[in-house]
């Protein structure tokens, strides 16, 4: 320190490490692939009791009567809970619209619901406890498509419904419809010079993720509950369990566990609810742990779809018209229907300019399971379609299919279906040049020296071929998909920041209830700090409920809204730092005039770990904590009529090409190559980003070759409940995924970034299909492809 009292050091203005663009590696990601991560399933408390669930056997039925004396009697059981043990008058939960059962009362309405919950000193006692709890069900017609579920003397899914989308929909089974409508679609039709049409089927696709669901609730002394979950959102939890527990908010308290994935399948609660009435019930720690089985029960699904779709084209190949209509299946339960439903009709066009519009979307309530949040969010589905067209519209037209796409590319100020304009960068155009560009892998790859490379092959390490029959294909791609919540919803995050001394050198403390499922959440916000801040030693607090909601951890929004409320939280700090900087120097000293402006870009930093004895100097014995709220651009509802309006708040664009090999003899696909092109606004952790984009990759892979859902279409059960019989890609499947990022800013989001995760998991499916159609000249029109749709006597 120099005489004068005026910290020099400060002037230098080092750059910290580990800050904004750099490829930090993720604190977790030792622990996670030695195996020594603890998972929410790992907790442990030493008079804890374990929960299992009692699930309907059939899809839907009244329920006649409900025996548990024979469970309760059984050794080691604490408690038996039905419907009637609920302790309050709120019975039902969701999302949305509050039209789950905690317990199923009265009837079931979909295989696997929830209808009783065990408490018991042994897991193996727990179930076997519910197995012998007695129900008596008497069968009713089940709804499992469009036609069951919107027949004139169709039964109602939901025959009391009141719900606020009740009044603008056609039929009680429909949960929400979405209309979008813009120019005049007849006049444009007689314009156009080519018309193709296409009736599409969209399978219904698991999350898988590999950390089943579980938690351990707690109860407290103050008559309140602590439960600690593996979720997507801690306060949208809180909002949903506290009132049917009968607690104030403050009493029912939630830390994160360690989530081992989720894509959406920990939006809606599974068993939190659950092990808080055991929990409470009993005056025991209660565990629950689901296996494979359960989880597929326990969770919903993506939707499946159908979709029919109908594009004009002139001789040039400028888009005239889309027509279309998506049908969704939402299952029981709402769930996100409503959202899902926004999200496909408005997006449903792609990323294309057409003035002349008409679509409409709609989720069915059926007795299938429940189905609502998934990567990609309603997007999924339209763009499988929409590429398609595209692809059958190139053919018709005989030009190259990534030149239609060129030529009717959006732009930034193109307007949207729902009328509003694109105002941040949608290079469309460029993405699909950039991954045309990039070389091809080379030809015949299983060829060596020493004989065929089976694993390069479809069939793969089952050797089933050498190369006989084994054709290439090349197939493309580009998808539209929006960032965070929309519609009006009031989409907010907050963050706490403290800066304090400690053990010689200033420390920061990043506290948000921002569930980290995966995606890396915690390394961005530690390089958030580290940029704002310049401190190097960063920690990330436990998410929990004692801090304000950090919304859901999906729609792509976590590094866009967290992101930005930790921004904007430490720019809070740096600015009380400021003044207590100033009362210690103050302002007078030419130095810290220089030393403030520093301060403001955020560079008053370490340098390879050195502590800056004057930033100590100027907090001393004070801690400076700032918890700050964070919100982006309001949107609005669409129109129930006509589905106008500023919708969405930032669009996010990926263009993939495929490359693969198909066995035309025996049905089999390798898929070679998935390569993808992708706008990230800024990469705040380019390795993280590439993950991300590799990881939506995969998933899109999987639904266009292998997962699905088997419902039983005469019973509504599922067929396909464990990793045996649903199929998801391994390490073998898992093709080359280069990347090609473009960081073209968006001037509103912070440090321009765009949401990375869901558009990849849009583009990868159609341009696997697209591969495939280019191999085998067959149409294709459902997801996924199985070997039966691709040998000559199914086609």
């Amino acid at each position: 320190m120099p005489a004068n009292g005026v910290p020099t050091t400060l002037t230098q203005g080092l750059r910290t490490r580990g800050g904004i663009g750099e490829s930090t590696l993720r604190p977790d990601g030792t622990l996670k692939v030695t195996g020594e991560f603890a998972y929410s399933s790992d907790m442990w408390h030493e008079d804890m009791v374990w929960g299992h669930t009692l699930r309907s056997t059939v899809a839907h039925a009244e329920i006649v009567s409900i025996d548990t004396g024979e469970a309760l009697a059984t050794a080691g059981v604490h408690a038996v809970m039905t419907y009637d043990d609920l302790p309050t008058d709120v019975k039902n939960y969701g999302l949305e619209i509050q039209d789950t059962p905690v317990l199923a009362h009265g009837k079931v309405r979909h295989h696997g619901e929830p209808v009783a919950v065990v408490a018991a000193d042994h897991p193996e006692t727990a179930r076997r406890a519910a197995a012998k709890i007695r129900v008596e069900y008497r069968a009713l017609p089940v709804i499992t498509d469009e036609l069951s579920a919107l027949a004139p003397d169709a039964v109602l899914v939901h025959e009391n419904r009141e719900d606020h989308h009740i009044g603008h929909v056609p039929h009680p089974n429909i949960v929400h419809r979405q209309p979008i409508v813009r120019g005049d679609v007849a006049a444009a039709r007689e314009r156009a010079d080519v018309i193709v049409e296409g009736e599409y089927t969209f399978g219904m696709q698991d999350q898988a993720f590999l950390g089943p669901e579980s938690g351990l609730a707690v109860p407290e002394e103050d008559g309140g509950v602590h439960l600690y979950v593996a979720t997507q959102w801690l306060h949208s939890d809180l909002r949903q369990i506290a009132p049917v527990l009968g607690l104030p908010e403050d009493k029912v308290r939630m830390t994160l566990a360690g989530v081992g994935g989720a894509f959406g399948g920990r939006e809606d609660l599974s068993m939190q609810i659950h092990a808080c009435l055991l929990a409470l019930r009993t005056g025991k720690p209660v565990k629950i742990v689901y296996n494979r089985f359960e989880s597929f029960f326990g969770h919903v699904h993506r939707h499946p779809a159908k979709l029919f779709y109908e594009h004009g084209a002139t001789a040039d190949g400028r888009l005239t018209h889309v027509r279309c209509r998506i049908v969704l299946d939402g299952g029981a339960y709402a769930s996100a229907s409503p959202a899902v439903v926004g999200n496909a009709s408005s997006l449903g066009v792609g990323p294309y300019a057409v003035d002349d519009v008409d679509i409409e979307a709609i989720a069915l309530y059926t007795n299938n399971p429940p189905c609502g949040a998934m990567r990609g969010f309603g997007a999924v589905q339209a763009c499988f379609a929409y590429e398609a067209q595209m692809d059958r519209l190139a053919a018709r037209l005989g030009m190259d299919p990534v030149e239609l796409r060129q030529v009717n590319a959006m732009e930034q100020g193109t307007l949207m279906p729902t009328g509003q304009p694109v105002d941040s960068p949608a290079p469309v155009a460029e993405l699909l040049r950039r991954v045309k560009a990039m070389p091809m892998p080379p030809e015949r790859q299983w060829e060596s020296s020493e004989g065929a490379d089976v694993r390069q092959l479809p069939g793969g390490l089952s050797n089933t071929t050498h190369g006989e029959g084994v054709v290439r294909g090349v197939g493309y791609a580009v998808g539209i998909k929006n960032v965070g919540f929309s519609e009006g919803f009031d989409d907010y995050s907050t963050a706490r920041v403290r800066m304090e001394v400690a053990g010689g050198e200033p420390v920061v403390t990043v506290h948000t209830a921002m569930a980290e499922v995966g995606q890396g959440g915690v390394t961005v916000h530690a390089q958030i700090a580290r940029t704002e801040l310049g401190v190097g030693r960063v920690t990330i607090h436990p998410a929990d409920t004692r801090v304000g909601s950090a919304g859901s951890t999906s729609a792509s929004r976590q590094t866009y809204v967290t992101g930005g409320a930790v921004r904007n939280a430490c720019e809070l700090v740096r600015e009380r730092v400021l003044e207590l900087g100033r009362r210690r120097f103050g302002s007078y000293h030419p130095a810290w005039a220089t030393a403030e402006l520093l301060l403001e870009g955020g560079k008053v930093v370490t340098d390879g770990g050195e502590v800056l004895a004057d930033l100590v100097d100027v907090l001393g014995d004070e801690a400076v904590e700032v918890e700050e709220e964070w919100r982006h651009r309001p949107t609005e509802p669409f129109d129930l009529r006509t589905g106008q309006g500023n919708g969405h708040v930032q669009y996010s664009f990926a263009a993939h090409r495929a490359v693969v090999e198909v066995d035309t003899e025996l049905g089999l696909v390798k898929v070679i190559e998935l390569a993808c092109a992708q706008d990230v606004g800024k990469a705040l952790n380019p390795l993280s980003v590439v993950g991300q984009i590799q990881g939506g990759s995969t998933q899109g892979l999987g639904v266009a070759v292998m997962e699905e859902i088997v419902v039983d279409p005469r019973t509504a059960k599922v067929r396909n409940p464990s990793f045996t019989d649903y199929l998801i890609p391994t390490i073998l499947d898992t093709p080359t995924m280069p990347v090609d990022l473009l960081e073209l800013a968006d001037t509103h989001a912070p440090y321009g970034l765009r949401g990375v995760g869901e558009a990849p998991t849009l583009s990868s499916t159609p341009a696997v299909l697209s591969a495939i159609r280019n191999a085998t000249g067959l149409p294709l029109t459902k997801t996924p492809i199985r070997p039966e749709h691709l040998t000559t006597g199914a086609r």
